[in-house]
This record gives structure tokens, C-alpha cells and sequence, in this order.
């Protein structure tokens, strides 16, 4: 018998939402549900790591860096704290067995992740009752799964906010973006930020994920963001590029590429571009001097900061991978301080399972961070009418610049919440 796709869709969606329902209500027992009262408390950490593509190691070492601290400290509410870590390397099998792997751990939740394979591993979660807490963000089921909290508005609302960090700046745009499924959503969020500052849509540019030349992209991108009327308070073109650990190459040969009189703006979004990556690239004589830069967070030397450094220094033990400074660092950061609070919550010989976290993940008014977030609840009635993203509960972005090799504030630039603009975004993107 064949079943189609829709079919297996459906299906899939019916589970989760009657899990979720069942989550809110108080069903009886669902998988996942352990029970009993116990002193250790199981979660887990994945991010590709030595992969072709994107790598992002921090964010596990980071996780690990958390579980010495904490656990130092008596644990949470006298749980001893247990990080588990995975490799998802990128590719959809390996975010599956990462998610398996959670599992066969009976992790209570998976913390502060990356992955751009939401369907491989959102959906055995879901099975389990396993919630899904802060993940990077790129990957649309992070926002629709009722097993997802995300801490952040993820790739929407950086992209969105870049569309509206440079429809206040340029007269053209180009955007140079991977060639995949995720990269397909991009053209219409940015587009979505340049609408909303009256500026026409950007040139879409394709890249291979993993390629090794960006020439041909970056020519393109200089040929449709010469010329223009010319205004006074407007760079006549804007390139802006979102292809991760790649970004770098594509600036580089965009450098090679531009003609010495004529430099059109560049810009990207935190992620593609970092503090780690403009020091490494020469500090204040960096190619990426004068960049613009769409973020989640308050910049990296934010005194809000500080407890993550010191646990950081204290707690990493030499690893370098662990940088402040990165976006996947942060977002774990804020991750685990979200599992924290919500464990808190619960009374210390009370059973914890996945699905009593994620229970307590619904119900919970307002979780803070610490003012690195504003304070986030995921009730049904803080979800945000975001076409596609329903559970994106944080839509606040803020915008930097790079100026004399440091990710700064941008001068006159708030940051500002990107919901509405989401919430007019065409259907399909």
C-alpha cells in the first residue's frame, strides 16, 4: 500500500498536536514520562562539528561548560545536571540519530541546538514528548513544532531585519544565499524588511553550500548593485550575504571581484559573520570593516554578558571553541538559563520528565534571561500570527555595525521588534 506524503504529514501533525493538548490538559501518560522522583537530570546538547558546511562546536562546548558550572553549585535545585552531546554533522541522518540517541537517554529535553534538519529530528521528539528548547533557529519546524520553544525569532527575524537594516541604507540590494531548502525562504524575508522601508526586492543569488568559489556569485552580485540615483543619505548598492562559515569566502572573492572607486555596502547577519571572524580576518584592517550586522542579542560587550563570560572563563577549560562573542554560544547560554528557571519551578521531590518540562514550558507566564531576551512565554496566547513561524514568541532583533574591528551598536538604529513586518510576509516563504 503506498501513503502519500500529505498522508504522513497529517498524520505527524495530529500527533503532535494532541500530545500538546494533552501536555496542557494533564492526559495521563505519554512517552517520555519516566517518572519517579530522581537526583539527575538528563538533557542534551547537538551541532555539526568538522563538517564541509557549517560548524558550530561552541554551542556543545558551551553546554558542557554549563553542566561543571552549575553542577558546582549544588546543581538545580539539588538535581545534578547531565549534559549529553551529539554530533549532527550537518546532514539529515545525522540529525535522526541525534534525536535517537536523546531517546534511548531519556533526556528530559534537548537544550540550545543547531540544526538545519528540522523534519530528521523535530518529529521523533515530538513521538517522545521530548521538548526542544532554544535551538539556533533555521529551521522552520523550530517554529511550528508544539514541542519547540525557541529563545529567539531564528533565520525570520534576522533576515526580515536585515531587510529593514538596509532598506533604511541602500537604494539596490543583492543577496547572495545557499542554494537549499532553508535558503529558499530567504529573498521573501528579507523582501518583506525592504517593503516595509518602500525599497524594491533584492536580487536573489544562489550559491552551493559547500562551494569553494564565489566568483561567478560575486560578479553577479556587483552587476546588480552598480549605479543608482545617487542619494544623499542612501549607498547606491548593498550585498549582503547568508551562507554561514562560507560567508567568508564569498567577501573575499567579493573584494577581488568590486572595482576600486566603487565599493557597495556589505552586510550579513550574525552567524555568517562574528566578532571571532573579523579578528581573524585583521581586526580594524578586516574586509569586513564597516559591515552591517543583523543580531538576535545585545552586542557581545554587553555588561548582561558578564555571568557567561566568567562561566566561560572559569568553567571551558581552555576550550576555544567556546567564544563569547558567537551567536551559537549565546543562544545555548540563554537555552540552559531558560531550563534552569523552568526547573526551578518544580518542588524538589517531584518526578521530572520531558513531559512534565514541557508542560511547565506551556504554562510558564514569563521566563527571564537575564535582559539578554525580553522575557519569554510560550502560552497559546503569546504564539504570534507569523504565517509559517507560529511559535516564534521573540521577534526583537538588533542592529550593529563593524567599526574599527569591533561589533558595535549601529548609531541611530533601535533595536525593534520584526513581528509585524513577519506577519505580512506572503504565504510560502
Amino acid at each position: 500500500m503506498t501513503i502519500s506524503r500529505r498522508a504522513v504529514s497529517l498524520s505527524r501533525t495530529f500527533v503532535a498536536t494532541a500530545m500538546g493538548a494533552c501536555l496542557v490538559a494533564g492526559c495521563g501518560a505519554l512517552p517520555g514520562d519516566s517518572g519517579g522522583p530522581g537526583d539527575t537530570i538528563t538533557v542534551m546538547t547537538f551541532a555539526p562539528e568538522e563538517t564541509k558546511a557549517t560548524n558550530m562546536p561552541g554551542m556543545t562546548g558551551m553546554a558542557k561548560a554549563y553542566e561543571r558550572w552549575v553542577n558546582s553549585k549544588g546543581g538545580i535545585n539539588g538535581r545534578k545536571l547531565r549534559v549529553l552531546t551529539c554530533n549532527e554533522q550537518n546532514t539529515a541522518n545525522g540529525a535522526a540519530d541525534c534525536a535517537r540517541k536523546a531517546i534511548k537517554e531519556k533526556v528530559v529535553a534537548v537544550v540550545g541546538s543547531y540544526s538545519q534538519h528540522g523534519r530528521a529530528f523535530m518529529a521523533p521528539l515530538e513521538v517522545e514528548g521530548i521538548p526542544f528548547i532554544g535551538g539556533y533557529g533555521v529551521s522552520s519546524e523550530e517554529f511550528q513544532s508544539t514541542f519547540s520553544y525557541p529563545v529567539n525569532g531564528g533565520q525570520p527575524v534576522l533576515i526580515a531585519g536585515a531587510g529593514h537594516q538596509l532598506g533604511r541604507a541602500c537604494e539596490k540590494v543583492a543577496l547572495v544565499r545557499p542554494d537549499t531548502l532553508v535558503g529558499d525562504t530567504l529573498p521573501v524575508l528579507l523582501n518583506a524588511g525592504l517593503r516595509a522601508n518602500q525599497m524594491s526586492d533584492a536580487s536573489d543569488i544562489r550559491a552551493a553550500e559547500d562551494s569553494a568559489d564565489f566568483t561567478p556569485q560575486a560578479r553577479e552580485a556587483l552587476s546588480h548593485t552598480l549605479g543608482g540615483g545617487g542619494a544623499k543619505d542612501k549607498n547606491n548598492g548593498c550585498v549582503t550575504a547568508v551562507l554561514g562559515e562560507r560567508t567568508e569566502t564569498f567577501f573575499d572573492a567579493f573584494r577581488r571581484t568590486e572595482p576600486q572607486r566603487k565599493k557597495p555596502q556589505i552586510a550579513s547577519v550574525l552567524g555568517s559573520v562574528s566578532q571571532s571572524l573579523v579578528d581573524r580576518t585583521g581586526g580594524k584592517e578586516s574586509p569586513f570593516e564597516g559591515a552591517y550586522i543583523t543580531s538576535w542579542y545585545p552586542v557581545a560587550t554587553d555588561p548582561l554578558w558578564e555571568p557567561m563570560r566568567k562561566v566561560i572563563s572559569d568553567f571551558a577549560f581552555g576550550d576555544d571553541t567556546v567564544d563569547a562573542d558567537d551567536s551559537g554560544v549565546q543562544t545555548t547560554w540563554i537555552a540552559y538559563t531558560v531550563l534552569n528557571e523552568v526547573i526551578k519551578g518544580f518542588k524538589k521531590d517531584d518526578a521530572i520528565s520531558s513531559r512534565k518540562v514541557a508542560r511547565a514550558l506551556n504554562q510558564a507566564q514569563a521566563v527571564k534571561t537575564g535582559g539578554l531576551t525580553p522575557d519569554l512565554s510560550w502560552r497559546y496566547q503569546d504564539m504570534r500570527a507569523v504565517t509559517g513561524f507560529p511559535r516564534i514568541v521573540n521577534g526583537q532583533v538588533t542592529f550593529q555595525i563593524v567599526q574599527t574591528g569591533r561589533l558595535v551598536a549601529q548609531p541611530g538604529m533601535q533595536s525593534l521588534d520584526m513581528t509585524s513586518t513577519l506577519e505580512q510576509t506572503p504565504r510560502g516563504a
